[in-house]
């Protein structure tokens, strides 16, 4: 007979989270000795390994990987069956894990997760801010509940739906040679030395797709946070393209300019990802509600 119990699944999800059982141990409240019982027994009941140890850590092998969203289903309906027993008016709680790519994070987290926040005080939220390659891997092996990037993800098992219009803008400082020029065209951008993000960020691809239409230049910085590329074209260290939202402040004050460029084509869509096969319990149908993403 099946004696699986809910405490062992919260165990397997949270070692497979977090890599390690004094990781999950923490997160749940409970000794190390405790947490390593629990997985033990699960796996005996279902007797085989979950895990495999490289590096000291505990990594899914095939099997755990996937059991791991039958876990998490598992839990959420747990959790959802105590809140439908409940007074019907009771307030969501729990958990929700969002994934950010860096311009979202970064300057939009109000948009994304303000209102949402406001309505439901009882959820928690674990926000991850990485480029949008390392987002959508997250979602892949189901530790990101929902993934907002900035760039385009075409995978079979990842639901793309469109959520804001985003506008890039290329910068320079002010005393640039560009910034001082009028009526700018392709050609003077020839030799212009330029600060990109790193591979795997959707302003990389979009700087890559914009550098594509004009004259050859030099990469002279990669930096994997927007606003690190900021203060470099502030201090002078070449021209980049950024996200409108991140570059609001140093336009105004003057510390940037951007450069008028009509010929080149600077919008792009942000969007939420959804795992086709991820259970989606109340929380995570709230929050999709709440951010007009519904379909």
């Amino acid at each position: 007979m099946n004696n699986i119990s809910p405490r062992q699944l919260e165990v397997f999800v949270q070692i497979a989270l977090l890599g390690s059982v004094r990781g999950a141990a923490e997160r749940l409240y409970l000794t190390q000795p405790a947490a390593s019982m629990a997985l033990a027994e699960l796996e005996r009941q279902l007797d085989a390994p979950l895990f495999a140890r490289e590096r000291g850590r505990l990594r899914l092998n095939p099997r755990g990987r996937e059991l791991l969203p039958l876990a998490q289903e598992l839990l959420e309906r747990h959790a959802e069956f105590g809140r439908r027993g409940r007074e019907e008016g009771d307030a969501l709680s729990g958990e929700l894990r969002i994934g950010a790519s860096n311009t979202v994070g970064n300057y939009r987290v109000g948009e994304l997760l303000g209102e949402f926040v406001r309505a439901q005080p009882q959820v928690a939220i674990r926000l991850r801010v990485a480029n949008t390659d390392t987002i959508a891997a997250a979602m892949l092996d189901h530790s990101l509940d929902l993934g907002c990037v900035e760039g385009p993800v075409t995978h079979p098992q990842l639901e793309v739906r469109p959520w804001r219009d985003d506008l890039l803008v290329v910068c320079a400082p002010p005393d640039h040679p560009l910034a001082r020029r009028r009526g700018l065209k392709p050609a003077d951008f020839a030799g212009a030395r330029w600060v990109m993000r790193e591979p795997g960020s959707a302003t990389r691809a979009t700087s890559e797709r914009v550098l594509s239409q004009l004259p050859p230049g030099e990469t002279v910085l990669e930096l994997d946070q927007i606003e690190a590329i900021k203060q470099a074209v502030i201090a002078g260290l070449g021209i980049a393209c950024l996200p409108q939202v991140a570059v609001t402040d140093a336009l105004a004050t003057g510390r940037l300019k951007a450069l008028k460029t009509p010929f080149l084509d600077l919008r792009r869509k942000l969007s939420m990802l959804v795992h086709r096969q991820k259970y989606r319990g109340a929380l995570l149908d709230a929050f999709i509600a709440q951010a007009g993403l519904e379909r």
